[in-house]
C-alpha cells in the first residue's frame, strides 16, 4: 500500500506526501521510486508515477519539472510531458485537474495552498534553492493567481533532520551572513562542523514572509531506511544510486 501522509493545515486541500511504501522498483530503489533521474527501470518509475497519482487523483494530469536547485517557479495551466518538463524548483497553479508533483531524496517539499483563492503551490527547498529565495519566489507567483499571503497555509513534508545533517563551519557561515539570526539552525557537532535545521529554516522564510499557516511534518528520511529514499543515507552506504519520493497538491 502506498503511503501517503497529509498535513492537518492542508486537510481539505487533495494533497500527500509519498514515501517510498507501496510501488514496483527493486534493488536499491525498492518502493515508490518516481526519479527518472534515477539508476532504476524506466518503466517502473513511470508505473510508480502513476501509481502515485491515482492513490491522489486518480485520472488526474501530473506535472512535474526538471529540478536544478534553483528559485525558479513555473506556472501551470496544463499537462506538460515529460520530455518538455522546464528547469525549475517550484510550480503554483489554479486549475483544477492538475497534480503538481516535487521530487525529494532529504531536501524539503513544500506544498502551499490558499483555499478560498483555489491557488495551490509546490516547492523543492534543497539548500541552494531555500537561501536563494524559492519559497519566496512561490508565494509571489500563487500572488499573480490572485492568492493572498495570510490566506496560504503551507506544510513541510518529510526531509533531512538537523541530527542526520551534518555541516561544515563554512557552510553554516554562509547562511549566517545573509542573516545573523540564522545561526538559531545550526547546533554544535564534531569539531569544525554542525548539524542544521533545513526544515526549520525553510519554516521561518515561509513565516517571515507572511504565510497564514506553517505546519512541519518532522519526519527525518536519512533515519527511516523502510519509509524514505534518501541521498545522504545512500552516499554513506555507497549505493550506486538512490530513489525519489513525491510530494503532491492539486486544486479541490
Amino acid at each position: 500500500m502506498i503511503e501517503l501522509l497529509r498535513a492537518a493545515s492542508l486537510s481539505d486541500v487533495p494533497h500527500g506526501f509519498a514515501g517510498r511504501r507501496g510501488g514496483v522498483s527493486t534493488g536499491v530503489h525498492a518502493g515508490l521510486n518516481v526519479g527518472l533521474g534515477s539508476a532504476d527501470e524506466r518503466q517502473a518509475v513511470l508505473h510508480n508515477r502513476d501509481l502515485a497519482r491515482d492513490a491522489l487523483l486518480p485520472g488526474a494530469a501530473l506535472v512535474t519539472v526538471r529540478q536544478v536547485h534553483s528559485a525558479d517557479v513555473v506556472t501551470v495551466t496544463g499537462p506538460i510531458d515529460e520530455a518538455e518538463r522546464p528547469a525549475a524548483d517550484a510550480m503554483v497553479t489554479d486549475r483544477p485537474g492538475l497534480i503538481l508533483g516535487i521530487l525529494t531524496a532529504d531536501c524539503v517539499p513544500v506544498l502551499l495552498a490558499d483555499r478560498k483563492a483555489g491557488v495551490v503551490g509546490a516547492a523543492h527547498a534543497g539548500w541552494k534553492g531555500a537561501i536563494a529565495g524559492v519559497t519566496d519566489n512561490t508565494l509571489a507567483s500563487m500572488e499573480k493567481l490572485g492568492a493572498r499571503r495570510d490566506q496560504i497555509s503551507a506544510a513541510i513534508g518529510p526531509c533531512i533532520g538537523r541530527t542526520s545533517y551534518e555541516v561544515t563551519s563554512d557552510f553554516a557561515r554562509h547562511f549566517e551572513e545573509q542573516d545573523a539570526e540564522n545561526s538559531r539552525f545550526f547546533s554544535t557537532g564534531r569539531e569544525g562542523h554542525c548539524q542544521f535545521d533545513i526544515a526549520a529554516y525553510v519554516a521561518a522564510r515561509l513565516a517571515i514572509a507572511g504565510v497564514g499557516r506553517v505546519e512541519m511534518l518532522d519526519e527525518d528520511t536519512y533515519s527511516q531506511p523502510d519509509r524514505f529514499y534518501s541521498y545522504r543515507r545512500s552516499c554513506h552506504r555507497d549505493e550506486a544510486s538512490y530513489g525519489r519520493q513525491i510530494s503532491m497538491i492539486a486544486v479541490g
